[in-house]
């Protein structure tokens, strides 16, 4: 079991920055992949950012060129680098891991962007 607990969330505005982790209660470095998806009010889940074991990182092309994913085995901490953010951002943003082939959740942490 890994838990994960999202932070770093909060109201921004337009053209702004976050950057939101992600603490896990155990090591990540078996991990086969690890990223962030988000749910929009409305809307369904949709993967934001992942990274592979093989250092392979994709985005959605909606933030391509906005967002950043990395981590940091020795803190055991992920991170979501997001800079000009746009009102359409605005969701739960959600960590996930995948070690041993189960997937492993936060709870989310929440932002909004507006003025």
């Amino acid at each position: 079991q890994v838990q994960l607990v999202e932070s770093g969330g909060g109201l921004v505005q337009p053209g702004g920055s976050l950057r939101l982790s992600c603490a896990a209660s155990r090591s990540i470095f078996g991990a086969s992949d690890s990223g962030w998806y988000r749910q929009a009010p409305g809307k369904e889940c949709e993967l934001v950012a992942i990274m592979f074991s093989n250092g392979r990182r994709d985005y959605a092309d909606s933030v391509k060129g906005r967002f950043s994913t990395s981590k940091d085995v020795i803190k055991k901490e992920l991170y979501l680098q997001m800079s000009s953010l746009k009102p359409e951002d605005t969701a739960v943003y959600y960590c996930k891991v995948r070690i041993g082939g189960m997937d492993f959740w936060g709870k989310g942490t929440l932002v909004t962007v507006s003025t």
